[in-house]
């Protein structure tokens, strides 16, 4: 009999059985276990799960699915493969269709069921999730997440699940084997996301932008995990039995022709490759190294008197190509080394000093997602160094599990520093402020979006689709934003300024429905009125960009940036910030002054203290100052007390040694909620409570202005509870809640 007619025959014979009709069935529900019990995507609010559309309606599904489909697959897999051996007829087909053929068949009808099952998920869930998404629904993203997020997981666990039987010959050993290695990628190996073969770490997806980085990392995951479990799989396929031999002599049998055992030995090889050679995070020491990051002291013998660069990112690869020259003068006229940074997945393919090439080392160390770069200068008086360079940007490994940062797509790009350009690291530059200049070369419907109070230039269309930008920086190292951006420019008389409100056009419907330009004005006067300006507000004009959900959010120079999680339709209507999309605006807008403006310690994870409290207790008193004492009252101050009477009342609160017995991970959710009660409704009303007992709103304004306007400690500059008692000269008794 002829391999595809064997393969036709097992597969007709699978599709007629109720147990695949079974796998099938479930594999196919199994989303569903997304929107409600397995949510691995991150919420961006304490209280209650809140995240980007894309991660909920897309995202959760589809890893639901992978984990749930792939656990049904490979019980499928088990029991097929114990079929024979069960109905007592392994000595007959033995004689019919040698075992290895036999293996090779099965496999391939798994692997097909298992193909027919994404096929029928894929095409049940388009029309629902095309509903639920709305304008942020796209076909390719939609089919790249079920294909890696979901899909990707059941030949591994048909694959895992073949080889334990085949090794074992046991069903119930195949299935605890299959259980072990399940558990430890949802338990021990969950926050690796090298490790975690089921269920792949992703804590972020954008809707408004991209998430070519999460997808590429979890595809790599998954090609890693393919090949492994192929090695494993052909390893059991030796130890086949045969002529009534054990394993060991079924192996050696089966090992006689040398490709077998060849191609199984190449497959485990390619997987330790694949794991070694990832080229998403960098190698960085694991502490944190400041010296590392800033030198002691600056080269006194050079000076740098402008620098240039000319970027191109390349969105099909994620990899970014650049020259960039740097103007030098050597004033000791005698050759010296020093050193730049640059990103761990760069590598420089020609460096020159005045033409010529000169020694350098790269990589001598990696700290803090940065690469030294030694260049030994020549004795010249005036050098122009050029520095060919480029590669595949790496993030940090301390943050592995939250990819993305670091993102370069046609439809979002971050180039932070080192991504950037090399950064000159210990020499200094000429004047008041280094000159330099960048020309972006980007996808003809990007906009770059410097940060900083430059513009970017255009310089023309380069007429095979992309565009040149130029954007003139200071300093050694510029950062600069680029997508689908819209612009819409905000004047706040009250502050003396105009922001420049820079988000995607993706959302651009949302903003305008929230009012976006108007909480944005009414928040900075009040803020900026009541509690101070912000240190980082510019020269009459404030830059506000959205970026990707996974990135950081920082200020400096006249721009800050605003987390796309911010603004999402269903963060929007979170209760818990406000009872309107616009008043939900006005709470992400006051943290730039409780968050970014002040600062709160983010390991102080377990207390109610947090900068939630003072933005719910600011945006209270901003509503009631634009839309009335009984609106704020009956959105803010009677829901927080309904909250915390509801929090009393919890069971786990009443009964903390019943939470203590529960799994980790219900813990942990339990907690997070309880948390988010106080940081978002206990805390606002302690605050309340104290306004009134320090004499009212404008005695409460001045302790808060005070607070805001403090001089730091930078060796510690969050704002604590203690620190607000003091202020107010209260003991954290006095606002205990009756």
């Amino acid at each position: 009999m002829s391999a595809p007619r064997r393969y036709r025959l097992e597969l007709g014979r699978l599709l007629r059985g109720r147990a695949a009709w079974a796998a099938i069935l479930l594999t196919v529900l199994s989303p569903l276990a997304g929107l409600t019990v397995y949510r691995p995507i991150a919420s961006s609010s304490a209280e209650r799960y809140v995240t980007s559309m894309q991660g909920m309606y897309l995202a959760n599904p589809a890893l639901a699915g992978g984990l749930i489909g792939g656990l049904a697959f490979a019980v499928l897999t088990a029991w097929e493969l114990d079929r024979v051996r069960r109905g007592g007829m392994e000595t007959l087909t033995d004689t019919v269709v040698s075992p290895l053929s036999a293996a090779w068949t099965r496999l391939l009808a798994l692997l097909s069921l298992a193909a027919l099952a994404q096929a029928a998920a894929l095409l049940a869930w388009l029309p629902w999730t095309a509903h639920a998404l709305g304008v942020v629904f796209n076909l390719g993203s939609y089919c790249l997440m079920y294909l890696v997020f979901m899909f990707g997981a059941l030949p591994l666990t048909i694959l895992l699940s073949a080889a334990a039987y085949q090794f074992t010959r046991r069903l119930d050993l195949a299935l605890l084997i299959c259980a072990v290695f399940a558990a430890l990628s949802l338990t021990l190996w969950s926050m690796d996301w090298q490790l975690c073969w089921l269920n792949p770490v992703v804590l972020d997806i954008s809707d408004d932008f991209s998430n070519h980085r999460v997808l590429a990392s979890a595809a790599w995951l998954r090609l890693t995990w393919l090949a492994a479990l192929a090695g494993v799989w052909g390893l059991s396929y030796l130890c086949l039995r045969r002529y009534g031999k054990g394993p060991a002599g079924s192996f050696l049998q089966n090992a006689r022709r040398a490709y077998r055992p060849a191609l199984a030995a190449a497959l485990l090889v390619c997987a330790g490759l694949l794991y070694t050679g990832q080229p998403f995070l960098d190698h960085s020491e694991p502490e944190f190294d400041y010296d590392f990051l800033m030198p002691d002291e600056f080269l006194d013998t050079v000076v740098c008197t402008s620098w240039h660069a000319d970027v191109r990112p390349d969105p099909a690869t994620g990899q970014v190509r650049g020259t960039a020259v740097y103007q030098l003068t050597n004033m000791a006229e005698a050759e010296q080394d020093i050193q730049f940074r640059l990103n761990p997945g760069y590598r420089v393919s020609r460096l020159q000093a005045n033409g010529a090439d000169v020694p350098y080392a790269l990589g001598e160390r990696e700290a803090m997602n940065q690469s030294s770069l030694r260049i030994t200068l020549p004795a010249d008086g005036e050098i122009e160094l050029v520095i060919e360079y480029g590669g595949y940007p790496r993030e940090w490994n301390s943050a592995g599990i939250v990819m993305g940062d670091t993102e370069i797509s046609d439809a979002y790009m971050a180039l932070e520093n080192e991504v950037l350009a090399p950064v000159l690291y210990d020499v200094w530059y000429f004047g008041q402020d280094q000159s330099a200049t960048i020309d972006l070369t980007l996808p003809g419907r990007m906009t770059p979006v410097p940060f900083g109070p430059t513009e970017a230039e255009p310089l023309g269309d380069n007429g095979d689709g992309t565009a040149t930008w130029r954007v003139q920086a200071q300093g050694t190292a510029a950062i600069v934003f680029a997508g689908d951006y819209v612009r819409e420019d905000i004047p706040v008389e009250g502050a003396g300024l105009t922001v420049q409100f820079y988000y995607a056009r993706k959302h651009q419907a949302v903003m305008e429905a929230a009012d976006a330009a108007g909480s944005i004005r009414r928040a900075i006067e009040y803020c900026t009125e009541h509690i101070g300006p912000l240190s980082f507000y510019g020269d009459g004009v404030f830059k506000l960009i959205e970026n990707r959900g996974g990135s950081g959010g920082y200020a400096a120079n006249g721009a800050s940036l605003a987390n796309e999680l911010d603004f999402t339709a269903q963060n929007l209507g979170d209760g818990a910030k406000g009872g309107s999309p616009g008043q939900v605006m006005l709470h992400e807008l006051v943290h730039q002054w409780w968050g970014l403006g002040n600062m709160f310690d983010p390991y102080d994870e377990d207390g109610a203290w947090s900068a939630e409290g003072l933005t719910c207790y600011t945006a209270y008193r901003m509503v009631k100052e634009l839309y009335g004492e009984e609106t704020a009252r009956r959105e803010y101050v009677e829901r927080w007390r309904e909250e915390v009477g509801n929090y009393r009342e919890d069971f786990y609160v009443r009964h903390p040694e019943y939470l203590a017995a529960l799994p980790e991970r219900y813990q942990a959710d339990i907690a997070n909620s309880l948390r988010g009660v106080r940081q978002y409704s206990e805390m606002p009303l302690k605050i309340l409570k104290a306004e009134e007992l320090v004499g009212g709103e404008e005695a409460m304004d001045e302790i808060l202005s005070g607070l805001f306007n403090r001089e730091l400690d930078w060796s510690y500059p969050y704002l604590t509870y203690q620190e607000f008692l003091d202020a107010c000269g209260l003991t954290e008794e006095a606002l205990t809640l009756d």
